[in-house]
């Protein structure tokens, strides 16, 4: 296994963006998340902003399967570092390149960290009034400590609504029903409503979702915000329980502008659901492992500023020959073909986490990464002489008829294959989405083999992994990562618990890439 630098370049920039890393390699994110010095808000594309079932699960004592892993979620639990927003336009692109060998098994590992981030400053920026209509489930699945910290935490929005703000509550169980419909964020009948919410009955989806739009859609205005929070602990249990049928009706409303944030709470619902409803809707979806969690995630998206930056984006990235692009990670709006990628995002906006330690209230999510996979092929096969590739950007801007492009070339001083024990990275930020990537990947393979039995075999992957990430956090301490690692560490102790062979460490441990 190759051994980290222990003398990597320390970031020095704050308040870094959403980000896409096309391929595998290491990563020191910085003390300096707080610095300032106008490197630029990050920008974020929605979607999920956590994987906290994932982590429930391992808490529990349990192993989690593989479909309760979301990269998506995972990444944006990580805040990465992006040169300063510098380009002159509203938002900036950015490509930077790192090669290393990987945590598993070492073998090469070359990335490319693509981020966005823009000059603006959050904080001179005034938030529009919200039209917002809350989908709450009062099914009886919410009993108890559910329902009460669900009121808590409505109670506790109410503290950041304003009286332009218009809030409709829709309560859903067996049937849907409107409690309050538009009322001023300063309205005392709103605390009133939300004091009255009860659990019973079953759980209809699809009715408290179609009344949320339906409401919205009565109070439409062009200078607000007009969304739609669906709250929910289970599966549909009443009314029109299709999967397919919910997204779609959902889908035609987020065409019209509403745009939808969904929020799960409990061992027992449908993640897929969740997230896809709400990558579909340009929004964000939560799962909440502590309850008490809704109290932060609905603050959250009251500040949020969610009017975008741009719209209908398009993300090109052309790899050249001597590299093979093989996937896109991190978003469910990306296609390949060949050594063309193309992620087409409908959306982006200021991103809410500032630094890696913006972690008030114990969640973590809202970071952002995207990830693609690139393998070396024959250096004989280099079209450009230190050239990766070239990623490419288009987007709309929000209220005007104009169009924007910018392009970015991943310049690289390796040959495709080369791997320097010490690694080489163009920016500081690229090395810490390395670490990310592999931590990611052995939690997939160690839940791929855990759910058909062969909890040795998982083990093998992350006990490696985990001395790998321990090694780094070393010489590079950041909050991001060592909460990754207690979960590596729990992964371990649950499989060790449920009867996994110790034996002596497997010296070849699988290759995480390719993994087909």
């Amino acid at each position: 296994m190759n051994r980290f630098s222990a003398n990597l370049r320390p970031a020095v920039l704050a308040l870094a963006a959403s980000c896409l890393a096309i391929g595998c390699g290491a990563s020191a994110d910085s003390a300096a998340g707080e610095a300032g010095g106008g490197v630029g808000a990050g920008v974020a594309q929605g979607g999920a902003q956590d994987f906290g079932q994932f982590r429930a699960i391992l808490d529990a004592g349990d192993l989690p399967g593989p479909e309760t892993l979301d990269d998506v979620g995972f990444f944006n639990e990580h805040k990465l570092e992006l040169p300063p927003a510098d380009c002159g336009e509203d938002i900036c692109l950015h490509g930077e390149l790192g090669v290393m060998g990987n945590m598993i098994n070492g073998s090469n590992c070359t990335l490319v960290m693509l981020g966005m981030n823009t000059p603006i400053d959050p904080s001179t920026i005034e938030r529009p009034p919200l039209n917002l209509a809350i989908a709450v489930d009062t099914s009886g699945s919410m009993q108890g400590p559910s329902i009460q910290f669900l009121r808590e935490g409505l109670y506790r929005m109410l503290d950041d609504l304003g009286p332009d703000d218009r809030i409709s509550i829709i309560g859903f169980d067996d049937t849907a029903e409107v409690m309050v419909e538009a009322l001023a964020g300063d309205d005392p009948a709103l605390a009133l409503a939300i004091g009255s919410l009860e659990a019973n009955g079953r759980t209809n989806i699809y009715d408290g979702l179609r009344v949320a739009y339906e409401t919205v859609e009565a109070h439409a205005d062009a200078g607000q915000q007009n969304r739609v929070i669906l709250l929910s602990d289970g599966e549909a249990t009443a009314g029109i329980e299709s999967s397919t049928k919910l997204v779609e009706m959902s889908s035609a409303y987020n065409a019209e502008g509403y745009s939808l944030t969904t929020i799960g709470m409990g061992s027992e619902f449908n993640p897929e659901l969740m997230r896809d409803l709400a990558e579909k809707g340009a929004g964000a979806f939560y799962f909440l492992e502590d309850p008490s969690a809704v109290q932060e995630v609905f603050e959250e998206e009251v500040q949020t500023f969610l009017v975008p930056l741009a719209q209908d984006v398009s993300i090109s990235v052309q790899i050249d020959p001597g590299y093979t692009l093989r996937a896109i990670y991190g978003t469910k709006q990306a296609e390949t073909w060949g050594n063309v990628g193309q992620i087409d995002i409908p959306s982006l906006q200021i991103a809410h986490r500032t630094s890696v330690s913006d972690n008030e209230g114990g969640r973590r999510g809202g970071g952002g990464a995207m990830i693609a996979e690139v393998v070396p092929n024959d250096p004989s096969q280099v079209q450009e002489a230190g050239t990766v590739g070239t990623i490419t950007m288009q987007w709309d801007v929000p209220g005007s008829d104009e169009t924007k492009t910018t392009n970015v070339k991943i310049a690289s001083p390796l040959t495709p294959g080369d791997t320097p024990d010490e690694g080489h990275f163009s920016f500081a930020g690229v090395e810490k989405s390395f670490v990310m990537l592999n931590i990611y990947a052995g939690f997939e393979m160690a839940a791929v083999r855990s759910s058909y039995g062969d909890l040795s075999g998982a083990r093998g992957v992350l006990v490696p992994l985990a001395d790998q990430v321990q090694t780094w956090l070393n010489d590079n301490p950041d909050e991001d990562i060592e909460d990754d690692l207690s979960y590596l560490r729990k992964f371990i102790d649950n499989l060790d618990a449920q009867g996994a062979e110790f034996g002596p460490q497997n010296p070849n441990p699988p290759n995480p890439w390719p993994q087909d």
